[in-house]
């Protein structure tokens, strides 16, 4: 696929649509939309963890930490701890990779608690970055009907991605701890739909976000040439994009393969 023709699939899909390409080995880019401030969903989930790590550096949180959950913690949809005792006992990393590999709900309000959401803010800011903006727990139903969203954009995901893949976020072992839990990603019906069909199974490191007309994927695919591509998608026909989003990734991956 031409980048000229995957531009015109992108303006054929309904909604806001926010699309960010970087080839890590060519320096090929593309973007689409990329600087709309989008309503995150789960990938506002990048940028916790992102703080976390940072926290976890600085000393002045410990990843052994141990959480115990309680009821009134549980939030539905997306995750596994809600599902399991009241009195579960987790430790902080343990909450920060149900976060990212089933996009645990719970574990992602226990961790906006104790990190404290002003401060994963200002960390955001102390990481470099100024679209993204953390401001309401997940499933808060109250908050999201005032409008209170949390807010991304794919290119400032996209440069998030790329320093993970660098070794530059926070510090180059907690880059490479945090590619190794998105990589574990268990929610893989966008991006790595067909990719994960491959013969060689390329790695993707990944995170996915969804709510009702919105999704997103946002990730690295691994491969002779890698790259960060950020699909983010507001008001749109969901079951369209995720199709699109796998289309588009496959093409993509080829297009490095044939190249090199």
């Amino acid at each position: 696929m031409m980048l000229q023709e995957l531009e015109e699939k992108l303006k054929n899909l309904s909604g806001k649509i926010g699309f960010y390409y970087h080839n890590l080995v060519t320096g090929e880019r593309m973007e689409y939309g990329s600087q709309e401030k989008m309503t995150a969903a789960s990938v506002i989930k990048l940028y916790i963890m992102a703080t976390a790590f940072q926290r976890i550096h600085e000393g002045s949180l410990k990843e052994t930490q141990m959480i115990v959950m309680r009821k009134e913690d549980y939030v539905p949809s997306c995750g596994a701890v809600a599902y399991m005792h009241e009195g579960l006992q987790v430790t902080v990393m343990d909450l920060i990779t149900l976060m990212i590999i089933f996009s645990d709900n719970t574990a992602t309000n226990v961790l906006i608690d104790l990190l404290g959401m002003e401060e994963i803010n200002k960390g955001i800011r102390k990481l470099g970055f100024k679209e993204a903006l953390l401001r309401r727990k997940m499933y808060d139903v109250e908050r999201a009907r005032q409008g209170i969203q949390n807010l991304i954009t794919a290119r400032e995901t996209g440069a998030l991605l790329e320093r993970l893949y660098e070794g530059t976020l926070v510090s180059s072992e907690a880059s490479k701890r945090m590619v190794n839990i998105l990589k574990n990603q268990q929610l893989n019906g966008k991006i790595p739909f067909y990719l994960q069909a491959l013969s060689e199974e390329p790695e993707i490191a990944h995170k996915t976000g969804e709510d009702t007309g919105i999704t997103h994927d946002v990730g690295i695919i691994y491969g002779r040439e890698p790259f960060v591509v950020c699909f983010c998608g507001n008001e749109t026909d969901t079951p369209a994009f995720d199709r699109a989003m796998a289309e588009i990734s496959l093409d993509l991956y080829r297009r490095g393969q044939e190249k090199s």
